[in-house]
């Protein structure tokens, strides 16, 4: 298993040292900032404290003690702090509002021949076919569907 050591600058150890003890914080990112402290292996700390000794004084598991000084010497404080926050990657949304319009409008149509109905998978097809859009999976055609009050599901008024 891979070793990671922390090695925490006077600084690093000051900030972390107020999140601990001042201020209303993340219950996580207080465990996270105390994990960082006691697992520090630099010349500011005093006493340095095993993973496993760490893990049962918090009452936490040593694989998360572990996940901490990764993500510390991998990314740096703030996703250590963070934990798992931003990291899915951005991405440019498919379904913008023409595209909807376009969707709830061929919905709204007669289905192809040989069908009684519009299927989910019918309407990405065909609205690919169509050139609204170079992709699109059923998937994102039932989010947009189930977002409007059209006759094909949504909520009547009457």
């Amino acid at each position: 298993m891979k070793r990671y050591v922390v090695t925490l600058e006077r600084q690093e150890r000051e900030e972390l040292e107020a999140i601990t003890r001042k201020g209303s914080h993340q219950s996580q990112k207080v465990i996270n900032a105390l994990i960082l402290l006691n697992c520090d292996e630099g010349e500011y700390n005093g006493c340095r404290a095993r993973g496993e000794a760490i893990a049962g004084v918090l009452r936490i598991s040593a694989r998360k003690v572990d996940r901490v000084k990764r993500r510390f010497v991998e990314e740096g404080m703030e996703a250590a702090l963070g934990g798992r926050q931003g990291r899915r990657p951005s991405y440019q949304r498919k379904a913008d509002g023409e595209f909807e319009a376009h969707l709830v409008a061929l919905s709204c149509s007669e289905p192809p021949e040989g069908h009684s109905q519009w299927s989910l998978r019918l309407l990405a097809d065909r609205i690919v076919e169509l050139g609204h859009i170079d992709s699109v999976s059923h998937e994102t055609v039932r989010r947009v569907l189930k977002k409007t009050p059209s006759s094909r599901g949504g909520a009547s008024t009457g």
